[in-house]
């Protein structure tokens, strides 16, 4: 890659939530950002955003956005779009695998047989599509001299999290990180799972909004969606970025290390401090 190019990455699922605020992230640095996601008008969600409005703030803060409407849980859809990347730029420098289904009934309380058998939609649209993804990205990946693939994960892959078919999910998604890292490692692209924390998500403001009571205290160790973004941005630039490869890492931990802060200023706290079980997340690796 030519210092004058901008570096090309593609952000899955990024309408809204995590998503958006990688992307958004990634823009700030001058990136191409290519954004899926399936909302096209407001309202095609009962949360608001659209993978269009990502695009267009994403060239506003100095990036470039491109929209592609894509649905993760159709393979040839995924084939078209990074067809549509090989033939626009001919590779591909960050992929951050992000699409996620979430349920209805997810954060329902009770055991996984008295909720939707439907919460194993997740496995489809969250581990099976970022597979595909991958599969359809290696190509360019390796056309790279900085590729790196970044699997958004939680803790729930480690601890009891919305049950079995969350967690089963994220232990998949973080695995599936190490073992493309193996096959990715002569070519020099880094794989990363990174575990994010609480994020103030539409999702996650509603709640608060709603249920204040029970809810309201996320918010003292919640951080923005942006935050994420900033921390791949910074181990996407890392020459040391495959010292990571393989590897579960957390996303505060990590912008620790590079010296990032959060859009309001603040260092989020590690999930280490907030699930305190530091004993479960021992062989979760941070340089």
């Amino acid at each position: 890659m030519s210092s004058q190019d901008s570096v090309i990455a593609i952000v899955t699922g990024a309408s809204r939530g995590a998503g958006k605020g990688i992307a958004l992230a990634l823009g700030d640095t001058g990136a191409t950002v290519y954004v899926t996601g399936r909302s096209v008008n407001e309202g095609d969600s009962p949360l608001p955003g659209t993978v269009f409005e990502t695009a267009v703030e994403i060239t506003r803060r100095g990036g470039k956005g491109i929209a592609v409407v894509c649905d993760h849980a159709d393979d040839t859809q995924v084939d078209a779009l990074f067809t549509q990347i090989a033939k626009e730029h001919g590779r591909l420098d960050i992929l951050v695998n992000n699409a996620l289904c979430v349920p209805e009934g997810l954060t329902a309380e009770g055991p996984f047989w008295e909720k939707p058998l439907g919460l194993q939609a997740l496995l489809d649209v969250g581990l099976r599509s970022s597979y595909v993804a991958s599969f359809y990205a290696a190509p360019l990946l390796i056309k790279s001299s900085t590729g790196l693939v970044i699997n958004t994960s939680s803790p729930g892959g480690r601890c009891y999290m919305h049950g079995p078919a969350y967690g089963a999910g994220k232990a998949a998604i973080d695995k599936m990180a190490h073992d493309m890292a193996v096959d990715f490692r002569d070519y020099g692209v880094a794989v990363v799972a990174l575990w994010m924390g609480i994020l103030k998500t539409e999702r996650t403001m509603a709640a608060i909004t709603a249920q204040p009571e029970l809810y309201g205290h996320m918010l003292e160790v919640a951080e923005s969606p942006e935050y994420t973004g900033r921390v791949i941005a910074a181990l996407a630039a890392d020459p040391q970025r495959m010292s990571y490869s393989g590897k579960v890492c957390m996303a505060a931990e990590l912008g620790e290390h590079y010296g990032l802060v959060d859009i309001d200023g603040r260092q989020p706290p590690s999930p280490r401090v907030m699930f305190g079980a530091v004993t479960e997340y021992s062989d979760v690796v941070i340089q």
